[in-house]
């Protein structure tokens, strides 16, 4: 539940880091608006007089063309749409020169990722869920309405993978999930927050509102994340969501990027498999390139990964599919894929 109070000073801190420009920017919106990434970026844009170009379904072609023709200055787009534009060939033929800032939000994207798409477009500030028309970019959830962690200014966005530092107004820290306590710089643990943007609650949902917020303020984000001498932070993944192998926790983000690397993998999903001597191992869902005639197969994609990541992050179990199941707002859906995987399990 968010409240006017939320929006208003949402709203209010993006105008108070607003600098004027001498033309509107041109925004393209490719997420949808009962999303609240979607949401506050039309609000945004009212709030600063920009024009916004509304896509009704988001197709990849799509979306190029509509760069060219509306003359787009920003965008916002997932990971996956990210890690496709990096596919030799496909932005060819579009004229993407008006394009001056890309935000990726939704989910993490790895470091290898931001550094090939900002060689392949040198021009453009790539941003992490960000509001980019004014070189910002930010971490936040639903429940926070958005962003409270930004990045200001072409100098700070060079920290590749951070999403900035917290914002005015807000106070935030790091704290080991089981206990609470407090961490200390560059030591990974869940997220606290507090500040004026945070929800009420979840509505008739008494028991999740009072696991999420707490009686002094804070908000539990349920991200495993941890933030460095300078401030800034970095999301390294849900932790829910964390496979736990051996004692060891692996995060599927960072081996979905891996597997998004290769040229013949079109999407991938990692999920936690249940495995009788590591507890879970990582299971990994391919899709291949449907234009290459791909012959990949599953001991190929376990030794690509394995190259790169330490032993007890290796894939361990691959499944190949037609399609990723992804929200609306482009969010894998990993039960879904649990389902297939171990039916019995949910």
């Amino acid at each position: 539940m968010l409240t006017h109070r939320n929006l208003i000073a949402q709203v209010a801190s993006y105008c108070a880091s607003w600098q004027q420009q001498e033309t509107p920017a041109a925004m393209l919106f490719t997420m949808p608006y009962f999303h609240v990434f979607g949401f506050l970026y039309c609000v945004r844009s009212v709030a600063l007089s920009e024009m916004a170009v509304v896509m009704e379904r988001f197709e990849l072609k799509k979306m190029l063309r509509a760069v060219e023709e509306f003359r787009v200055t920003h965008t916002a787009l997932t990971p996956p749409v990210v890690v496709a534009m990096l596919k030799d060939g496909l932005t060819d033929g579009y004229d993407l020169s008006s394009l001056e800032g890309v935000v990726c939000g939704a989910a993490p994207l790895g470091k290898d990722s931001i550094a090939a798409f900002m060689a392949r477009f040198p021009k453009v500030v790539f941003l992490q869920l960000t509001c980019i028309a004014d070189s910002l970019k930010s971490y936040g959830l639903t429940e926070s309405t958005a962003g409270i962690f930004r990045m200001v200014g072409l100098e700070e966005s060079k920290h590749l993978g951070s999403v900035g530092r917290l914002s005015g107004g807000f106070e935030a820290k790091i704290v080991e999930p089981e206990t609470g306590d407090a961490l200390p710089p560059l030591k990974q643990g869940e997220l606290w927050i507090r500040g004026p943007t945070i929800m009420k609650g979840y509505i008739r949902d008494a028991k999740a509102t009072s696991e999420t917020l707490l009686k002094d303020g804070w908000m539990r984000t349920g991200d495993l994340c941890y933030i460095d001498e300078g401030g800034f932070l970095f999301i390294v993944d849900r932790l829910k969501e964390l496979i736990k192998y051996k004692g060891f926790q692996v995060a599927p983000a960072e081996l979905e990027q891996l597997l998004l690397s290769h040229p013949e993998i079109a999407d991938a999903a990692v999920i936690p498999y249940p495995d009788e001597e590591g507890g879970e191992v990582p299971m990994a869902f391919v899709v291949r390139q449907p234009q290459s005639q791909s012959s990949l197969n599953e001991a190929e994609i376990m030794n690509f990964v394995a190259k790169q990541v330490a032993p007890y992050k290796k894939i361990r179990r691959v499944a190949f599919v037609s399609s990723i199941p992804k929200s609306p707002a482009g969010k894998l859906l990993r039960k879904d894929l649990m389902k297939i995987a171990v039916p019995s399990r949910l």
